[in-house]
């Protein structure tokens, strides 16, 4: 029993010498924070109210810059991009006033955002690199929504620009996205809102090639499809084995290309047979020599 006793005696004892530490601990935190507070409360109270007000600022620089810029009708991604960089800029700069107000040293943070920048930098350099084509692409504006475009051997209309990529769709109402880093310093060819049509039929030697040139070109003309702002290109392509292949060139809107193509196809196939303009189909003539036999001795 005694030796149980003093067992319970030094538990216990260790039990109240480790609230004690515990409570010290936090009366000296208690302390800390209390002269913190009185020391700096009027730096702390300052820095709150440069903070608040720095926010106020960036929302009304912010929201100046961007109103600027819609009403000098630049770029809705742009504008939107420039005013959020600019609030971001204040409040950055605001937060390093308030820091130093209240005796935080910021140059170790400083370093610490510079070490993490370039490691971010570094781990997403292909999507900074889309943003950056994207500011060139809306500054420059080298196409506008709408636009008919093929860059990289691919086609299609300009849906959207975003600062990260670009959205193409076709007549088949294909969604088409391109990392904007594919468009910059490639090769873009850009026809608007239509593209263009090459195609060529061939017609008999024995026809009229004035008259059969006169027959597709009105054909071509008589489907609403078919651009009414360039007039349609159509002439002798080339004298070909079997037929004189007359060539045409029209442009129609990229949202209905193939189906203005076909119905073009059709249109000049039966004006060529009204007006009996042959169209022929491959010839090759045979000419059978016989060998006449040997003379006999």
């Amino acid at each position: 029993m005694a030796a149980e006793s003093r067992l319970d005696y030094y538990n216990n004892s260790r039990a109240l010498k480790t609230m004690e530490e515990e409570l010290q601990q936090a009366q000296e935190i208690y302390d800390l924070i209390v002269n913190y507070l009185v020391t700096y409360s009027f730096q702390i109270l300052g820095a709150i109210i440069i903070f608040l007000a720095g926010l106020f600022v960036a929302k009304k620089v912010s929201g100046f810059v961007e109103g600027f810029m819609l009403r000098n009708n630049i770029d809705v991604t742009l504008s939107k991009f420039t005013a959020g960089g600019i609030r971001i800029v204040i409040i950055v700069m605001v937060a390093i006033m308030a820091l130093g107000k209240i005796g935080i040293s910021i140059t170790p943070f400083i370093a610490a955002v510079g070490a993490l920048s370039l490691g971010a930098g570094l781990a997403l350099q292909g999507l900074l690199s889309n943003y950056g084509a994207g500011v060139s692409i809306i500054v420059a504006r080298p196409f506008v929504v709408g636009d008919t475009i093929t860059v990289l051997g691919v086609t299609g209309v300009v849906r959207e620009v975003k600062l990260a990529y670009t959205i193409l769709t076709n007549e088949d109402d294909v969604t088409i996205t391109i990392p904007n880093r594919h468009i910059v310093g490639e090769i873009i060819q850009n026809s608007n809102a239509n593209t263009i049509i090459e195609s060529s039929g061939g017609v008999a030697y024995a026809s009229d090639p004035e008259q059969a040139v006169t027959v597709v070109t009105n054909a071509i003309k008589s489907i609403d499809g078919v651009s009414t702002e360039k007039e349609p290109q159509v002439g002798i392509e080339e004298f070909a084995d079997s037929s004189i292949n007359i060539g045409m060139r029209y442009w129609v809107p990229t949202d209905s290309l193939f189906d203005t193509q076909y119905q073009v196809n059709m249109a000049v196939f039966k004006a060529l047979a009204d007006n009996n303009i042959e169209i022929p189909f491959p010839q090759r003539d045979v000419h059978i020599l016989e060998q006449q036999a040997a003379d006999t001795p």
